[in-house]
Order: C-alpha cells, then sequence, then structure tokens
C-alpha cells in the first residue's frame, strides 16, 4: 500500500470531529500555498500582461458591478 492509500484509508477512519479539523487545515494550507505562489509570480511579473488587459478593460468600459 503506498503512502497515499494509507493516508486515504487514516482519513476515511477518522471520527467526524477530526475529519472536520483536519479539512479546515487542508484548505487552510491549500490558500497559503496558492497565496504563496500569487506573491511569486507578482513579484516575476507573470500576472502585469492580465493586470494590463483588466485595466484595459475597465477603462473601455467593459465592466459591471456584481
Amino acid at each position: 500500500m503506498s503512502n497515499l492509500e494509507q493516508i486515504e484509508a487514516a482519513i476515511l477512519s477518522l471520527p467526524s470531529n477530526d475529519f472536520e479539523k483536519l479539512r479546515h487545515w487542508f484548505f487552510d494550507m491549500d490558500y497559503q500555498r496558492w497565496d504563496e505562489q500569487l506573491k511569486r509570480d507578482i513579484a516575476k511579473g507573470s500576472l502585469e500582461a492580465l493586470a494590463q488587459e483588466a485595466i484595459a478593460e475597465f477603462k473601455a468600459g467593459h465592466c459591471r458591478e456584481i
């Protein structure tokens, strides 16, 4: 059995309250990693073209309130 299969089996055997705690921890960790990746992409300038495109769309009036 692989590590992943062992982890999956362990998760399936968790009591509801422990599963809920794990779920929150996992989503928090996922969001933290996503935030860090976003910060790296911004620092590298990888999102500059998208930002400029969004600004141009806004200035052209192609936006609406949500």
